[in-house]
């Protein structure tokens, strides 16, 4: 019989240790700061005074002027740690299934740490590798809401840390000449310089969220909203394995006020499962990426996607539309005709057939620091839900302020409200017994799962953050019967 720990006490706990940490970290940076700065002191360059960040000193007012072109990379190496913990009181269920929250309460933390490192191959090609390691379960196992809490509780969850490829992939830019723009270093991306004016050509194994349904203000779990419903266009399923990762190609057509995407995917033979790369790139060894799991053929099971972005401004403040029209295709059941079968079995129903959806996605800076977001998106509401969740209808809407106004420009504060929606023939299925991704409380009395979520994020030292972080759950899982949940969280995050 599990146990677990009160929500207040297990909460207090990791405050108490995330201060232990962010102290370490803090030690560990200053250290190396120290050290930089030592070198930096013995240190000149062409004669003329730098500050560490390499840009002339303001105290060099008499040496010569030097022009300071962006400095294109080789190379480049990035680490990033995440942990997180969430838990919720104990609220109100007249019944529970399979997929359902305790509703009892419960209190679940998440760890992540990616090793990423980036490689120049000859002009314009960049390779790209990123070794994951995962421990912690999400609440319930990342089952029980269709806004799910926690955008970095993978669907395995592990009592030890396991590891994986994550991402693994070439990325080739071919420009087409005039205007050139400043490319920064990123955890993906070599610093340097490139036509605005191009074509991206990316091949490998990645997060299809890596190039598709980008949000300036909701796309990150790490330093961002936490909850699926403004990390992605939940409507939208998106091909993916069980951890988030896929192997795929992607061809970016960019210009000055607009950008054309084009992706396609491969999708797990089994739902919700690994792909056959796992056997080899993730550790330790799950044999369920043998079979069942594993990929299905290339020529059936596939996820394509099409994006348009379209850039512009309102009186100086950016702004960014996308419209991002998918088709799937595998051996998908079929909610209707799930109806016909003892308990709902929708695996009984399974054949080849096509999935469709749209989404939109939308972001528009208000005033200086100030940026609203929203994302909307439709399915056909028939076809089994395969990848991420079970949702048909979502709409979203979103503020994001940095804290710059208040003299804490690390500092971000946000606010986002979600719905989420199913189609009849999806609401019967569930009502009869059936079970998705997320959902599956053995009964249905409908209704739109509602989704608020506040955070704010604490710039507490250079690139270490610390967030609170709020979430109000109404009619989780689409049911009326259930809930409303409450949901408390804090995250510690550095990278360099």
């Amino acid at each position: 019989m599990k146990t677990h720990m009160p929500t207040s006490v297990a909460f207090l706990r990791y405050i108490n240790s995330t201060l232990k940490r962010i102290i370490l970290i803090m030690a560990v940076t200053i250290a190396g700061d120290l050290h930089a700065q030592e070198s930096a002191n013995t240190t000149t360059i062409s004669g003329a005074a730098k500050t560490l960040s390499g840009t002339d000193s303001a105290d060099s007012k008499s040496a010569p002027a030097i022009e300071n072109p962006a400095k294109s990379e080789n190379w480049n190496f990035h680490v990033q740690n995440t942990e997180t913990v969430q838990g919720y009181p104990g609220f109100q269920a007249k019944y529970a299934g399979p997929n359902s929250l305790p509703s009892g309460g419960e209190t679940r933390e998440t760890v992540s740490l990616d090793v990423m490192f980036g490689m120049r191959l000859w002009q314009g090609a960049e390779a790209h590798i990123d070794g994951l390691m995962w421990q912690g379960f999400g609440l319930n196992n990342t089952r029980g809401a269709e806004g799910f809490p926690n955008g970095e509780a993978y669907r395995i969850g592990t009592p030890v840390p396991n590891g994986m490829i994550a991402r693994l992939f070439i990325r080739q830019t071919i420009g087409f000449g005039g205007e050139q723009e400043d490319v920064p270093d990123d955890q993906l991306t070599l610093a340097g310089k490139r036509d605005i004016s191009r074509i991206t050509l990316t091949l490998g194994r990645l997060s299809v969220a890596d190039i598709f349904d980008q949000n300036t203000y909701a796309n990150n779990p790490r330093t961002q909203f936490m909850n699926w419903a403004f990390v992605n266009n939940e409507s939208w399923d998106y091909p993916a394995d069980a951890v988030g990762y896929t192997t795929g190609f992607a061809a970016e057509l960019n210009q000055p006020d607009w950008t054309l995407r084009y992706g396609v995917f491969q999708t797990p033979r089994e739902k919700n499962g690994l792909t056959a790369e796992d056997r080899i790139l993730k550790w330790p060894y799950d044999p369920s990426a043998d079979g069942p799991s594993g990929d299905g053929s290339l020529l059936l099971d596939w996820g394509m996607v099409t994006e348009l972005e379209r850039r512009y401004t309102i009186n100086g403040h950016p702004g960014v539309i996308r419209l991002e029209p998918w088709l799937n295709h595998g051996d998908f059941g079929n909610y209707q005709e799930a109806l016909s079968v003892p308990g709902a079995d929708i695996t009984q129903t399974r054949a080849y057939r096509f999935k469709y959806g749209i989404g939109l996605n939308w972001e528009q800076e208000i005033v200086k620091n100030v940026g609203v977001f929203s994302r909307a998106g439709w399915s056909d509401g028939k076809t089994e839900s395969w990848m991420f969740s079970d949702v048909d209808y979502t709409g979203s809407l979103g503020l994001s302020l940095n804290g710059e106004s208040w003299h804490r420009p690390g500092d971000t504060f946000g606010l986002a409200g979600a719905l989420n929606g199913i189609s009849k023939a999806h609401q019967e299925f569930f009502a009869a017994g059936g079970t998705g991704i997320l959902a599956g409380d053995g009964n249905l009395n409908y209704g739109w799962e509602k989704v608020v979520e506040t955070y704010y994020d604490f710039d507490v030292w250079k690139s270490v953050h610390f967030a609170l972080d709020y979430q109000f759950i109404d009619d989780p899982a689409f049911n009326r019967d259930r809930g409303p949940v409450s949901v408390f969280g804090a995250r510690l995050h550095w990278e360099f």
